[in-house]
């Protein structure tokens, strides 16, 4: 397993920041790498931040870029979407779907991953995080048959893994919760991620915090199924604790308990493409249709357009 860690630079996303990369991309795909034109004076930020942007665009599954070659950088089907219908990621589903991008990323932000994915404690600290991170490293580079990336496994710093928690937090929780006597409103520049209600100040003294359960009804259910769609390949048939517990599905990715899943899921049921059955033993959801993951996310768009496809 590649493990990546503190690709970011300690640089949060900024509000404005995957706009920005986005509509310079599309202008031009060589914007990050550019020897004509300066990315700095173009971005109108910082080496490190350029640094940084360019990570946070592909990591969210905005854009990719080649692994030989040019790395140019060209937008994915969902950052054709995003780009299309919501250049400014205003909505609140399309941050959802960045989120879910994120938290899948078990080698290119292998702590955001652990974080959703591995991490099961709902109330912690940093050095908890810390501990259970190395543990994760240990364990997988373990059954790795890579020397080399068993021994670069053994070599990452505890100030990487201590800076991807910071970011974490800062990406999840609004900087007033963090510093309220230290951050004015006027003078605020979260990460829009914040507003998923995902992470929460347990003890700002202690610098402790928790994972949270957002509403049910703050899921649009073409996002939702998107997800479920693309996590359950060809199959079918799901069983309902697979959505809830399995790595990258909606239970882990936001947080979720049974009784809040169950609430999305009869919302869902309502655009008459799922179906749970909880008889004869079973508790499943069933796919009627054949869907794609841009399908529903193309439905989606239309639906808060108030169009119909």
């Amino acid at each position: 397993m590649d493990m990546k860690f503190r690709a970011h630079d300690t640089f949060f996303i900024r509000k404005g920041w995957l706009s920005k990369g986005m509509r310079h991309v599309a202008q031009a795909p060589n914007v990050f790498i550019s020897r004509e034109e300066n990315p700095m004076d173009v971005l109108g930020i910082g080496a490190n931040m350029v640094k940084a942007l360019r990570y946070w665009m592909q990591v969210t599954g905005l854009t990719k870029e080649p692994t030989k070659g040019r790395r140019i950088q060209t937008f994915t089907s969902l950052g054709e979407r995003v780009f299309e219908h919501d250049t400014y990621i205003e909505e609140l589903g399309t941050l959802q779907l960045l989120h879910y991008r994120l938290a899948s990323q078990n080698n290119d932000a292998t702590a955001w991953y652990y974080f959703f994915n591995e991490f099961n404690m709902t109330e912690f600290g940093r050095e908890d995080f810390v501990r259970g991170l190395e543990n994760f490293i240990k364990m997988n580079s373990e059954t790795d048959d890579d020397e080399e990336k068993k021994s670069k496994a053994k070599t990452v710093a505890i100030r990487s893994l201590n800076d991807d928690f910071a970011c974490i937090i800062n990406t999840y929780v609004p900087r007033l919760k963090i510093n309220p006597d230290k951050v004015s409103p006027e003078n605020n520049i979260d990460c829009p991620l914040g507003e998923l209600g995902l992470v929460d100040v347990l003890d700002s003294k202690n610098k402790t915090y928790r994972k949270s359960i957002p509403a049910a009804s703050s899921f649009n259910p073409w996002v939702i199924l998107a997800i479920i769609v693309e996590q359950a390949g060809d199959e079918k048939s799901i069983p309902l604790n697979d959505l809830l517990t399995k790595k990258c599905n909606i239970g882990r990715t936001f947080n979720l308990d049974a009784i809040c899943m169950m609430d999305i899921l009869h919302n869902v049921e309502k655009t008459g493409e799922i179906k749970i059955i909880r008889t004869a033993g079973l508790d499943v959801i069933r796919i009627l249709n054949d869907l794609t993951f841009e399908g529903c996310v193309d439905r989606y768009y239309a639906d808060i357009e108030g169009e119909r496809l």
